[in-house]
């Protein structure tokens, strides 16, 4: 065997991948490397080009990233990028004679004549670069899968982070021409114009979804109040009118209570039984009934709840791009802010509020990214109590940090006087506010500010608008889908029963 012709290269039909017998070289682009770092160092035009496009990891050969490294630092300073400067920077770095000395940069600067068609070589680099990390990681998984002691599921969240990383990382947008985005507005506008005004999520509250147009897509919604105001009420009655009535995949994440209670209070707002009731499953004959017809609309809903405690920011954001991408989910709640982590992130913080800032950033960027509405609850620090007057929430009261204002497209508020044993509304006319709540929108980045009075129903932990009572809405329901027989039934049960244990 003639041992010199078994080392020459061999290249596979069915891949570009040098092999080497039983070796492989790494996707690389060495010469594309030389040519982007020379037109960087000769103009300008190629700094531009490529800046926002690579980072110093993407290049495959070490002399390279060096290089790299210190243009990218003397861009930063806002200095002239040349042989020289790059030189000095290098020296400074104590890495000009680990690249080749200033004869290997002056080489580099004679690969090329211009800056022409530096971006389209950037962008093959960068997609090398990508080729090495997915090999990178999948030799990872391979060998991880092989360990019995490690959990599938860890394994499962760890590889999706990575390869997560790679698309946050690498694939980044582009700016758009002005001509491009008019004729999108455009055409959204007239798309709105079809809806009746309606361009976002509706939520179905009438006042609120007039207010807004419907919650948008990547807006981050904060719906602050202090405990017992009716939080988790308002978004799951808001979930359930979404679900039902628009048939609007939602998702919920819920790091307070338990997928099944969630669903309960649901069950209760959706029947007029009261969630004591369905806990103890103490129901009479026509309560019976009623659960059993008006359950199947909530069990077709496509409503889908995820109860992981301790949710940090990245299992998030795991879990939502899978619903969306899966089920095709239009809005998000997370049932609250205060109860989430921001994972490994966290130990660089020295506080509390450091952290919060940096999972309020994340929501935001993660509505952003999905083009869905993120509504996220939040607490309210202890100053409402201390405060005189009627105790109303301010902006001020949001709890831990500053950061929750600034990243919240919409901020608002829940306030019940009734908590406070206020019998009338803080008006001239000294209203009533028995069972009724007040959504106050106390920050809202696209449109106007208002304090809208909602109807709430406490046994059914139930958010309904104020004009429209639920006892005409659910016995109106229950005529129309309560089939005769039931309805016989249903009467006959009543016949037994006094006034005042009518549930509606």
């Amino acid at each position: 065997m003639d041992i010199a012709k078994s080392f020459q290269p061999k290249k596979n039909n069915k891949s570009s991948v040098i092999n080497l017998e039983q070796g492989k070289i790494p996707p690389q682009a060495v010469d594309l490397e030389e040519a982007v770092l020379g037109a960087m160092m000769i103009d300008k035009k190629g700094v531009d080009d490529v800046i926002d496009i690579i980072h110093t990891d993407v290049f495959y050969k070490p002399a390279h990233q060096f290089i790299y490294n210190a243009i990218f630092k003397l861009f930063e300073n806002s200095e002239p990028i040349d042989l020289l400067t790059i030189s000095n920077q290098l020296r400074k770095d104590e890495k000009l004679e680990a690249v080749g000395g200033d004869f290997y940069l002056i080489n580099l600067s004679q690969k090329v004549s211009s800056a022409a068609h530096v971006e389209f070589h950037a962008r093959i680099i960068l997609q090398k670069f990508i080729q090495r990390r997915l090999i990178s990681i999948s030799s990872e998984i391979i060998t991880n899968s092989y360990d019995e002691t490690v959990d599938v599921f860890d394994l499962l969240d760890d590889a999706e982070s990575k390869l997560f990383d790679i698309t946050q990382g690498n694939l980044k947008k582009s700016s758009e021409a002005a001509e491009g985005l008019v004729t999108l507005a455009l055409k959204k506008i007239e798309e709105i114009s079809n809806q009746e005004g309606m361009s976002g999520v509706a939520t179905g509250f009438t006042k609120l979804d007039q207010l807004t147009s419907g919650w948008q897509p990547s807006d981050l919604i904060i719906l602050a109040a202090r405990p017992g105001m009716g939080k988790t009420a308002f978004v799951m009655s808001m979930a359930k009118n979404m679900a039902i009535d628009f048939d609007t995949p939602v998702a919920i994440f819920s790091l307070e209570m338990s997928s099944i209670q969630l669903i309960t209070r649901m069950i209760s707002s959706q029947t007029g039984i009261s969630s004591e009731k369905l806990r103890k499953g103490n129901l009479e004959t026509y309560e019976w009934e009623a659960l059993n017809v008006k359950v199947k609309s909530l069990s077709k809903a496509p409503i889908f709840i995820d109860d992981t405690p301790s949710l940090s920011v990245f299992d998030l954001r795991a879990k939502a791009r899978r619903l969306v991408s899966q089920h095709g989910v239009k809005a998000i709640v997370i049932d609250y802010l205060q109860l989430m982590t921001a994972g490994s992130a966290t130990k660089g913080f020295g506080n509390r509020e450091q952290e919060i800032s940096t999972i309020s950033r994340n929501l935001k960027a993660l509505a952003k990214e999905l083009s869905v509405p993120v509504i996220a609850l939040s607490q309210l620090s202890r100053a409402v109590e201390t405060r005189g007057g009627s105790k109303r929430p301010l902006l001020s009261d949001l709890r831990e940090s500053g950061a929750i204002e600034q990243d919240a497209d919409i901020v608002s508020f829940i306030y019940r006087p009734e908590y406070y044993g206020l019998t009338e509304w803080d008006d001239d006319e000294h209203t009533p506010c028995e069972g009724q709540a007040e959504f106050i929108v106390a920050k809202h980045r696209n449109g106007g500010l208002e304090n809208i009075k909602m109807k709430f129903t406490g046994r059914l932990a139930l958010f309904s608008d104020l004009e429209e009572g639920f006892a005409t809405e659910f016995q109106s329901s229950m005529n129309q889908e309560i089939s005769s027989d039931n309805l016989a039934s249903a009467s006959d049960a009543f016949g037994d029963m006094n006034k005042d244990d009518v549930p509606f």
